[in-house]
């Protein structure tokens, strides 16, 4: 896809050897991965995970990266989830680096409501462009950050950044 070597970027805590291992064999085929073991920063989580990806977010990342190992990813994260329980036991956040960088934020509780966001991560590619073309979000962001909301089952943006500036958003806009 370029020419200057792609790279991901696995920043954790609290993660297993055996679970770090797997993350990096899935993505080691095509990216060069960096491995930053970080101190915990995150008080209220047990263990965290943030995978930045050298790639903007849509449809041409899924079918060049397959989505075959795009769902053994999201499979590895869950169960990543599910052997640490109920509670805010991990956060994931996952970084597209592009123009605008895109990040999901992932931190529930409840298994199932974690194992949804997860899920339906990919899903979002189709509706970037709408979120993005919206009256409320300036034309010049530098990132769009994605939080899973429970009551609608889906994801949404939840801030922007333009330059050093932070935007929240509300679902009234």
């Amino acid at each position: 896809m370029d020419e200057k070597p792609l790279t991901v970027c696995l920043r954790y805590y609290g993660i297993s050897p055996w679970e770090i291992e797997v993350i990096y064999n899935l993505f080691n085929e095509k990216f060069e991965v960096i491995q930053e073991e970080t101190e915990q920063t995150e008080l209220n989580f047990v263990s965290a995970l943030t995978i930045i990806i050298s790639l903007p977010f849509s449809e041409e990342f899924f079918k060049w990266f397959e989505f075959r190992e795009w769902e053994k990813v999201k499979h590895i994260i869950k169960e990543m989830k599910r052997r640490r329980g109920k509670g805010n036991a991990i956060i994931v956040e996952i970084l597209f680096t592009g123009d605008p960088d895109v990040r999901f934020v992932t931190d529930l509780s409840e298994n199932h409501n974690f194992n949804s966001a997860i899920e339906k991560i990919d899903s979002v590619v189709e509706l970037l462009p709408y979120h993005l073309n919206d009256n409320n979000i300036p034309n010049d962001l530098s990132e769009a950050v994605y939080k899973y909301d429970i009551e609608s089952g889906r994801w949404r943006l939840n801030s922007v950044l333009v330059g050093q500036k932070k935007i929240s958003l509300t679902k009234k806009g």
